[in-house]
């Protein structure tokens, strides 16, 4: 049996017997990280926590996809008091820091007692590792919304803000240390409601307590403002937002002429699709000149609306993803009997006074002022459309550690499969004949149809059946998301947008990489001596002919003194 050192070198030298590949093979598996229960340093090895309507939870593990505990909620049961009782949604519950490194982190369900939503509901807090459940209590009010908040209480409890049908906030958890923290942000909490069958959305913020509960943990809220579409030609269909953890890298942009773009970055930015009513069945539906889709972005704090456009004779479905400060969304455009998607990208105007270099160096710039939705923002608006061949089912981006790698957009195909695509190509600075500074900067020539290549599908030939979502996640490494699809199926993989940049892939050949750089010593060290030796030589076919030289003068001198010497005696 050869040493496995010896087999791996075969193999990269492409030497391997089909035995040699068969035994590689096995190596590869036994000496395998993939399914170990520890952390890695790359953070590819975790805990996928999935969640059935059932209540029924399930912990996959990243590395082989097996099956680490499964649990079926004992809160989730039909009881008396819960006769229809479903599992809502999950939020991340503890994460143990530092002192509370001891305990496991654990996680939310919110489960409800019915459809309806003025349905009493539950809740159930599960231990992430073991998958027990921690502790359940049955609310005596409905959940209609959550806002997981960004602070957390000495014991690395996740704040989180409840809403019920009744337009009242619910703290959790609900402790005197939690109440003083969130004291704190009281009056910066905003969100929005979004109301499909009346095509109204609502801005709301937090008011006081409330007055019929003797409940330090309850808030009563106010409507700040309202967008009521005109019911007869609008009507939403989609509404999309940025992640509230998601990094940027740079809040400026720099282009071919030198100049800066400065990035309009909020996470009070909504994206809202409209269509005509007649449109919102399926595609083909109406004719061209009875359907438009509209889309807004809308500042959720004050219900600004920042951009807003129109696409004649184009229809739903629509899918949109948000990210940084641009948004991209798939239609149907009618008249063209193609899918399109279009891009549409924000840039503040009012921090253009900062391209002034005297400005910067004395100090006199906006870049460390805050930043305020109550200031009437100067925006840029950039926008762009393409054909895309296929219907879609879902739009994601992948996320990194820092933002600092590039951007792909994950899209899910009416075929189940998971394409991959550059978001550069979705520039709207894209141009027909980009200069060649522009070339340099990365602007791709502009074409009227995005690219499907084969070798960007993500699951390659695999389907994923019923794909409903899909879901990044960064990893330690910069320059790797991990990549986690869903539906009947589930499906996950690592993606390196820029290239594993960072890190060197698991079939690295360290046996082969050691070998070269002996060789590499001992060529330098031979070399080195056969130059020794040559210089050598040389010197001595230089020196050879002088002292030859001086010995025959010498002689000549020698006769001359003889001669002269001997007519002078005489």
């Amino acid at each position: 049996m050869q040493g496995g050192h010896i087999l791996k070198l075969k193999g990269t030298l492409m030497l391997a017997s089909p035995e040699d590949v068969a035994a590689i093979q096995a190596l590869r598996l036994k000496s395998s990280e993939k399914s170990k229960m520890t952390r890695d340093r790359k953070g590819f090895r975790k805990l996928l926590i999935v969640l059935t309507k059932a209540g029924k939870l399930y912990a996959l593990h990243t590395g082989d996809g097996h099956v680490v505990w499964s649990l079926l909620l004992s809160s989730l049961r039909k009881s008396e008091a819960c006769q229809h009782p479903i599992a809502v949604s999950m939020y991340q519950w503890q994460v143990p820091h530092h002192h509370m490194m001891d305990e496991n982190p654990s996680f939310l369900i919110i489960g409800q007692c019915g459809l309806e939503k003025d349905e009493p509901a539950v809740l159930s807090f599960v231990d992430t590792y073991t998958g027990k459940e921690l502790e359940s209590a049955g609310l005596g009010h409905s959940v209609v919304q959550v806002i997981p908040l960004s602070h957390k209480d000495s014991a690395e409890h996740c704040l989180h803000l409840l809403f019920d049908s009744s337009k009242q906030a619910h703290l959790y958890p609900k402790s005197p240390e939690a109440s003083v923290i969130f004291q704190r942000e009281f009056q910066n909490v905003y969100w929005y409601s979004v109301d499909t069958e009346g095509s109204i959305i609502r801005g709301h913020a937090l008011e006081s307590n409330c007055i019929s509960e003797a409940d330090e943990f309850c808030f009563n809220t106010r409507e700040l403002w309202s967008i009521v579409f005109p019911a007869d030609s609008e009507k939403i269909i989609t509404t999309t937002a940025r992640k509230s953890n998601e990094v940027v890298h740079t809040q400026a942009r720099s282009t071919a002429d030198r100049d800066v773009m400065y990035k309009y970055i909020s996470s009070n930015v909504l994206f809202v699709a409209t269509v005509t009513p007649k449109a919102s069945g399926g595609v083909g539906s109406v004719t061209p000149d009875e359907s438009w889709l509209v889309v807004y972005l809308i500042d959720t704090v004050t219900g600004r609306i920042l951009c807003r456009m129109t696409h004649q004779g184009s229809q739903g479905p629509v899918h949109a993803v948000f990210s940084e400060n641009w948004v991209v969304y798939h239609y149907f455009n009618l008249r063209a009997h193609r899918y399109e998607m279009s891009v549409i990208e924000i840039y503040d105007e009012s921090r253009a006074v900062n391209k002034d270099v005297w400005k910067l160096i004395f100090g006199k710039h906006n870049l460390t002022s805050p930043i305020s939705s109550y200031s009437r923002p100067e925006v840029v608006v950039k926008s762009q459309s393409y054909f895309f061949t296929y219907s879609v089912k879902t739009i994601a981006v992948t996320s990194t550690a820092k933002g600092i790698t590039s951007k792909q957009l994950l899209i899910g195909t009416s075929g189940d499969q998971v394409l991959a695509l550059d978001k550069r190509y979705l520039d709207p600075r894209r141009s027909t004949n980009p200069t060649q500074a522009e070339r340099e900067e990365g602007i791709i020539p502009l074409t009227d149809s995005l690219p499907i290549l084969s070798q960007s599908y993500v699951t390659h030939a695999i389907k994923v059946e019923g794909l409903r979502d899909i879901v990044t996640v960064p990893a330690k490494l910069e320059s790797t998301t991990l990549v986690f699809a869903y539906g009947v199926d589930l499906f996950f993989t690592h993606l390196a947008p820029s290239r594993t940049f960072d890190s060197l892939t698991e079939d690295f050949s360290y046996s082969l990489l050691l070998l070269t750089i002996i060789a590499l010593v001992a060529a330098i060290f031979a070399t080195w001596i056969l130059s020794e030796r040559k210089e050598l030589r040389d010197k001595w076919r230089i020196i050879a002919p002088v002292v030859l030289l001086r010995s025959q003068h010498d002689v000549v001198g020698l006769l001359m003194k003889l001669a002269f010497g001997s007519r002078l005696t005489h």
